[in-house]
């Protein structure tokens, strides 16, 4: 590289702008922003409605849909392995398939994970 390249760079990182302009546009904008925020505050209280609760619609993936009704089909639980051959896939493979799956439906409260004894896991559906 050549030294006056690097001078030339080394002097783009090192620019700053003046410290008094710089502040004082900074503060200009912040009261700008302020009134701002003042009068759309007071246009949200009048004019706010009542808001209704409402049951939260989960979207789910063809996958997750399709592990989401496996598991309801089996009452007693399934286990990871046994969903993934329900769904079709080759035995090796199996558990680490519909794992991705159960985990999302597991966080959405729609499946519930039951650990037994050792690292051995069943899923209900809720």
């Amino acid at each position: 590289m050549r030294i006056s390249h690097k001078r030339n760079i080394q002097c783009k990182l090192h620019k700053q702008k003046p410290l008094l302009t710089n502040t004082t546009s900074a503060v200009n904008n912040t009261l700008k922003i302020e009134t701002v925020i003042e009068t759309a505050e007071i246009v949200d209280v009048v004019a706010s409605k009542p808001i209704v609760a409402s049951k939260s619609v989960v979207a789910l993936t063809p996958k997750q849909q399709q592990v989401l009704d496996i598991v309801v089909n089996h009452t007693d639980g399934l286990n990871p392995k046994g969903i993934g051959l329900e769904a079709g896939q080759e035995e090796a493979k199996a558990a680490a398939w519909a794992t991705g799956a159960l985990k999302k439906l597991t966080e959405e409260r729609l499946v519930e994970r039951i650990q037994l004894a050792g690292n051995k896991v069943l899923y209900k559906a809720l």
